[in-house]
């Protein structure tokens, strides 16, 4: 009784939020003009946004693939490879929202897999997208919950999974409002599948009242990305500059945020009194920063080299800043120790650690981690040595100093750091698929699961 109390709550509210979304759609298109003429939106594919395709829908079943940005666009595809491996014959959309994923996925996808800019949340747009591409599975990757995308594909008899589910505490308290609740619960109650990337956000679902048989486990999927973005002509680029740095002690800070170049800068100018032969290697979180950040330095006296510009080292040289995509993991090939930023200042929330675990880096991160904190805590479980904390400038360049001056201690952090991650992304994409396989596929009509040789 108080179940369908809270169902028929949730329909009433998310009637307000289709009114809505309806009302401001003309001003959601004008935003959208307004982003395309910033350079936020594709100049030619930004009506996708809205709904409408730009490549036709081959015949067959189709399995939709939604993610927002470049990492959790890189996420999907081990599964999405995984799944065509196993169902030769389907149909694979993935959309993504930022032209950042859009530049990267766009050259390195397979090419039997179709990519779009997924649309947004209107009712017109969503019912265009649907009618048109006629998805039989729509898989959301982390924290991609809109109403109109979810009560449509419900309504449409589409099954729904949301893989990597993850909900930040902002949002948590959000969702967890009285008038909210039973609209989130309402939409969660729509999926077939939840896969929460730790036991904690498990919990967030199950207090969002998602029906608890749906939450299953099956491990992190920010463990088990691809290379991506790095063509032969960028390995061969990558292999000159790891020539160039045989003579450095070399160290990275990537993924860094506004502001962060600051504490950056201080670790990197004390290390050089002590270590004159440092090259200290930045990589912005948002390339477009790259060029900012270089000037910056620059006019703070320090000779700074962009990779765009695929200048060699002058005498001298000692900041090489990073201002290209999907780069990272060979990047980190380069530097036996990763700083890893947006993790430094208050307001932050942290990045990824695994990628650079995974190329046997010493890892070095903030203490403003957000949903990370899981990450670090499962690496830390692992074996202690394999994630450094940091909660300062001061404590960054103590902790810097005695890893270039004890190659005992930054081996055996190296080493941690490997072995953590060879431990913790062991048999993910098979447990991911056995959910899928069991939740989603088997929920299929008999004539879906022929085509796809089920």
């Amino acid at each position: 009784m108080a179940w369908t109390r809270r169902m028929k709550k949730g329909l009433m509210v998310y009637k307000i939020y289709r009114a809505l979304s309806y009302g401001v759609s003309p001003l959601i298109r004008l935003h959208l003009r307004w982003r395309r003429f910033r350079g936020l939106e594709h100049p030619r594919r930004w009506p996708e946004r809205l709904g409408h395709p730009s490549q036709l829908r081959r015949p067959g079943p189709l399995l939709w693939f939604h993610a927002v940005s470049l990492g959790e666009g890189m996420i999907a595809v081990p599964v999405i490879k995984h799944c065509i491996q196993r169902m030769p014959h389907l149909n694979v959309l993935m959309t993504i929202t930022t032209m950042s994923a859009f530049e990267v996925l766009s050259k390195s996808l397979p090419s039997e897999i179709v990519l779009q800019f997924s649309p947004v949340d209107t009712p017109s747009s969503i019912h265009s997208f649907l009618d048109y591409w006629k998805p039989n599975v729509i898989v959301l990757m982390e924290s991609e919950l809109w109403p109109n995308l979810i009560m449509d594909a419900s309504k449409n008899g589409i099954t729904l999974a949301l893989l990597n589910a993850r909900m930040s505490k902002k949002s948590f308290k959000v969702w967890s409002r009285p008038i909210l609740l039973p609209l989130i619960s309402l939409m969660l109650s729509k999926f077939s599948l939840i896969a929460p990337l730790s036991t904690e956000q498990g919990i967030r679902f199950q207090l969002l009242q998602a029906p608890p048989y749906i939450i299953n486990f099956s491990g992190d999927l920010k463990y088990v990305i691809e290379d991506f973005g790095v063509n032969e002509r960028g390995r061969h680029n990558v292999d000159k500059l790891r020539l160039q740095l045989t003579q450095k002690q070399v160290w990275m800070a990537s993924s860094i945020h506004r502001g962060e170049e600051e504490i950056i800068l201080g670790a990197h100018i004390a290390l050089m009194q002590q270590q004159p032969n440092i090259m200290t290697i930045i990589v912005p979180r948002h390339p477009q920063d790259g060029r900012e950040i270089a000037k910056k330095l620059e006019k703070e006296g320090q000779n700074v080299v962009l990779r765009s510009q695929n200048e060699k080292f002058k005498p001298g040289t000692n900041i090489y800043v990073v201002d290209t995509l999907g780069e990272l993991r060979h990047l980190y090939t380069l530097t036996p120790i990763a700083v890893i930023g947006g993790s430094l200042l208050p307001g932050l929330s942290g990045h990824n650690i695994s990628e650079a675990a995974a190329a046997g880096c010493a890892v070095l991160t903030g203490c403003h981690v957000g949903h990370f904190s899981h990450m670090v805590l499962e690496m830390q479980r692992s074996n202690p040595l394999s994630v450094l904390q940091i909660s300062g400038k001061l404590e960054l360049e103590m902790a810097l100093f005695e890893l270039f001056t004890n190659a005992t201690l930054l081996e055996a952090r190296r080493r941690a750091a490997k072995e953590a991650f060879c431990s913790l992304s062991r048999g993910i994409v098979d447990n991911i698929w056995s959910l899928l396989n069991v939740h989603i596929f088997s929920s299929l009509s008999a004539e879906e699961s022929k085509s796809l040789g089920l």
